[in-house]
């Protein structure tokens, strides 16, 4: 794992921030319409969405200079969002202590759609968490990821669409 430096003020940031920091940036009634969003969203394809928002990393992850982008892959993983039968899941990650968007696509949209393309989806999204707009830049997220998917596994008109994953975001 290369290594990845922050500046002391952020890994204090790291540790001082935890899931309830996560709660605040997202109360209930705005989990609830993302996952409604992402529901809605599903319904149009065949493709996964998971969304994870994690305050901080632990004092481990940071003595080993885990990045946000390998935090994003472990995430990935332990969500099982590769898990799908089209290899079509999508995971947006936000790293709240550095200010982090990741999007991690697998293998069968990430053949599909350039790097540029998720870059600026989080690159978007980045701009309204800035702006204090992240249940916003979430809709709009979830909304262009959804399109992605309509585009390259639209859901079958007559067919069982199930959904492989939960729709409930996820607060770390």
């Amino acid at each position: 794992m290369a290594e990845f430096k922050r500046p002391l003020s952020t890994c204090l940031r790291h540790l001082w921030l935890d899931a309830a920091d996560s709660r605040r940036q997202l109360p209930g009634d705005a989990l609830q319409r993302l996952e409604t969003t992402v529901r809605a969203s599903e319904a149009r394809h065949l493709g996964e969405l998971r969304i994870c928002v994690e305050a901080g990393l632990s004092l481990s992850r940071l003595w080993r200079g885990q990045s946000p982008r390998q935090r994003a892959i472990e995430c990935f993983g332990l969500l099982r969002v590769w898990d799908t039968e089209h290899n079509n899941g999508v995971l947006i990650h936000l790293l709240l202590a550095d200010r982090r968007i990741e999007v991690v696509a697998d293998r069968g949209l990430s053949q599909r759609v350039p790097p540029e393309t998720w870059q600026s989806l989080a690159d978007h999204l980045g701009q309204a968490l800035a702006n204090g707009q992240i249940e916003a830049g979430l809709q709009q997220a979830i909304a262009h990821v959804g399109d992605l998917l309509h585009a390259h596994f639209p859901a079958p008109a007559h067919a069982p669409n199930p959904n492989e994953l939960p729709d409930a975001i996820v607060l770390i």
